[in-house]
Order: structure tokens, then C-alpha cells, then sequence
């Protein structure tokens, strides 16, 4: 056989190796969906677009659904942006909330600690002092914004009007700020957070809670599905995100009861390799110190001793 016919067979034969392992790693997720959902529905490709990441990011920002465990997203047919996302960027495969139910999980993520909380109250049975990414962000110089979905005016009371937990509203040191920073978030193409991503104002850290549907916690996956393509497409065309200083954590406060803690985390960075998957188990304090060393700030908290995502996404 020709020695030139015998290099080309051996690259061949290292691709397919390579392609089996890539659906292999995904644990079965290629056989679970439509080859419908294969084709990322974005008019941009958001991940791999560089090699090297920024040695401090601009922007983090969290996109936090609701009460849906990892098989209930990953892997389903009511899930085919998502599907795609992660497949297109990357996947926690073995990552976890804290507790049951709502709250602490907010809490844990955004200060460190549950703080004793065992059951979801209002902010003004629960006032917390205690160091939070909100406060470090301050404490830096920079901004933050709580961007809630159907919440009629800045800074209002949690659990009314269709929006979930409010986090930034139960610790005292963010009080101070949050008729400012806490805000309506509008749709993808007017209000607070469309005019931010679009004028390239996004502060160092947004936090976006859809209200109740759109987070799929009163309705179906499909409908969060279909609102998230609508803001993924959003956040990672605008100015921010394009510098290659931004990265997007997508992910769930908590699962689903009967069905364990273990819930989807999708990351999307320019950095982050296209079908990144690593099983390295991680949770909301893994959140919280990824995101503040990505932006240079003090983890609170737990999240001190916690396990960074850095190294696993390129981040």
C-alpha cells in the first residue's frame, strides 16, 4: 500500500477516534435527540472563538432557571437549544445544587452559605449580613444587576407578580443599592438588559431570573427552551461578549424532588472549547468562586475551599 494512502487512513482512523469519544463523553445525549437539535440555532458560533482567556473578565453573567433535574434538560427532546448550547460550548455533567428547596440555593450561590435557612420565606423575615459576590463587586468599584423578569418596579418584593427568589434583597449590605441595581429585565429587544447589552453597559455581574414560565417552573421545558434561545442569542451578538471578556453560566437552582440535586450547568465562553464535557463534580459554591475569581474578587463563603470550573472550560 502506497505510503501516502497509509498517512490518510491513519488520520481517518484518528478522527473517527476522536468523534466516538466526543459522543461517547456525552453520555448517550447524541442518541437521545432529533438530529433536528445537532444544529446550534445561533447565527454566531459563541464558543471557541479564541485560545486564550482573558486573565480577568469584564462580565459574568448567571442565567438561573428553576426545579429541573439534569435528565429532565440533558438529553431531552423538550430541551433542543440547550442541548445544542451545551454540545456548542460546555457541560457540567456532575454538577449540583445545594439543598431543597428555593431559597437557600439562591443563597448559596450568591453568598456561600445557606445560612441556616431550611424553608422559603420573604427578605424581610430572612435579613442576612454577610460578605456576598453583590457586596465584593461593590467593594471593587464595579457594578452588579439583579435583572428579574415580570418584576413591575425596581427592588420589589419577592414572590409576587410571576418572578421567583430575589437574592440580593435578603443581604443587608446590598439594601443600600438595590433600588438602583435591582431592576426590571425587560425583553430581548427593549428594557434594561436588552439597552445594556446592545450599548455595551453591562456591569461586572449579572444575575437574570426569568419569572416563574420561563424559568419552567409552572410550565413546560419547551417554554424555557424557547425563551432562553431568544436571550442566548442576545447576550453572546452584542459588544460585550464579542471583546471575548464575558462569560455566560446557565443553570438551575435546584432538581426536582423525587430526582436528586443533580442539574445541568451549561458554560459559554469565547474560550471554552466547543463540546467541553468534564464529570468533575462541582456545585453552586463552584459558581460562586469561578465567578469571582473570573473577576478578581474574594470568593465568600464556602466557596473559598470550593472546586473552580477555570481549568475545566478554558475560563
Amino acid at each position: 500500500m502506497p505510503p501516502g494512502l497509509l498517512a490518510a487512513l491513519a488520520a481517518a482512523a484518528t478522527l473517527l477516534v476522536i468523534a466516538v469519544a466526543a459522543t461517547s463523553a456525552f453520555g448517550g445525549v447524541a442518541e437521545a435527540l432529533d438530529p433536528d437539535v445537532h444544529s446550534l440555532p445561533l447565527t454566531v458560533q459563541p464558543c471557541g472563538r479564541s485560545t486564550t482567556p482573558p486573565p480577568r473578565y469584564q462580565h459574568v453573567i448567571w442565567i438561573w432557571m428553576e426545579n429541573h433535574s439534569y435528565h429532565q434538560v440533558i438529553g431531552s427532546r423538550s430541551a433542543p437549544f440547550e442541548n445544542a448550547l451545551a454540545r456548542s460550548c460546555g457541560l457540567a455533567a456532575d454538577y449540583h445544587a445545594i439543598t431543597h428547596p428555593s431559597l437557600p440555593n439562591y443563597l448559596a450561590a450568591t453568598g456561600g452559605s445557606t445560612f441556616g435557612v431550611t424553608r422559603d420565606r420573604s427578605p424581610s423575615a430572612q435579613p442576612i449580613r454577610a460578605r456576598t459576590i453583590f457586596s465584593e463587586v461593590a467593594r471593587s468599584g464595579r457594578q452588579w444587576r439583579t435583572y428579574v423578569e415580570s418584576m413591575p418596579a425596581r427592588c420589589h418584593p419577592v414572590g409576587v407578580h410571576g418572578f421567583a427568589r430575589n437574592p440580593a434583597m435578603y443581604f443587608v449590605h446590598s439594601r443600600s443599592r438595590c433600588r438602583a441595581w435591582d431592576v426590571p429585565m425587560g425583553g430581548p429587544h427593549a428594557g434594561a438588559l436588552s439597552t445594556a447589552l446592545a450599548t455595551d453597559r453591562l456591569p461586572a455581574f449579572s444575575l437574570m431570573i426569568p419569572d416563574l414560565c420561563h424559568a419552567t417552573h409552572g410550565c413546560p421545558v419547551t417554554s424555557g427552551d424557547a425563551w432562553l434561545s431568544r436571550w442566548v442569542q442576545r447576550i453572546v451578538t452584542s459588544p460585550s461578549y464579542r471583546k471575548g471578556t464575558t462569560a455566560v453560566f446557565l443553570t438551575w437552582d435546584e432538581g426536582r424532588h423525587d430526582l436528586g440535586q443533580h442539574i445541568p450547568l451549561v458554560v459559554v465562553s469565547p474560550s471554552t472549547e466547543p463540546g467541553t464535557l468534564t464529570r468533575t463534580r462541582f456545585d453552586h459554591y463552584s459558581l460562586l468562586r469561578t465567578t469571582a475569581q473570573l473577576l478578581g474578587v474574594a470568593p465568600p463563603g464556602r466557596a473559598g475551599t470550593a472546586s473552580s470550573m477555570r481549568s475545566a472550560f478554558g475560563l
